[in-house]
């Protein structure tokens, strides 16, 4: 019988003790440094990794209209080549932005293998643990989560 874990990640509301002090931690902030208050505030990151995922998903597919284009010169020219390189390098930029962008852009959560089992037919001896996010990650995760509620 192969032995599973699972990670369950549970949030745990804040005292109203805790929630007095994040509050005046935010006054604070706020009274300290107006403008990094208001940046912070208004800063999505996921909506800005979201607008990079679709310009990449656009360079994409405007690179291999150009690579497209590019075949369909009439005369095997210089021009061809050129045009193909081109349209290429777009849509391998647009591939790349979009890969970078991707885990923000839709909050996945990158998985590994569950630790503690055998390696099956053909794997290899060395089992890798599940991949977690750091504490830090997870309690600003969690208060962003909490902020916009």
């Amino acid at each position: 019988m192969a032995d599973c874990t699972a990670h369950l990640e549970v949030d745990v509301p804040l005292s109203e003790h805790e929630q007095r002090l994040l509050e005046q931690i935010e006054r604070a902030l706020v009274d300290d440094d107006p403008k990094f208050a208001s940046t912070v505030r208004t800063g999505d990151r996921r909506q800005k990794a979201r607008r990079k995922l679709q310009l990449g998903v656009l360079m994409v597919v405007v690179g291999l209209a150009i690579v497209v284009a590019g075949v369909a010169i009439p005369s095997a020219s210089v021009a061809q080549v050129v045009v193909g390189v081109l349209g290429f390098l777009i849509a391998f930029g647009g591939a790349t932005l979009a890969l970078l962008n991707y885990k923000g852009a839709t909050g996945a959560v990158e998985t590994g293998p569950v630790s503690g089992g055998r390696p099956g037919p053909g794997g290899s001896s060395r089992v890798g643990k599940a991949r977690r996010q750091p504490m830090k990650n997870r309690l600003e995760e969690r208060f962003r989560r909490r902020y916009d509620q």
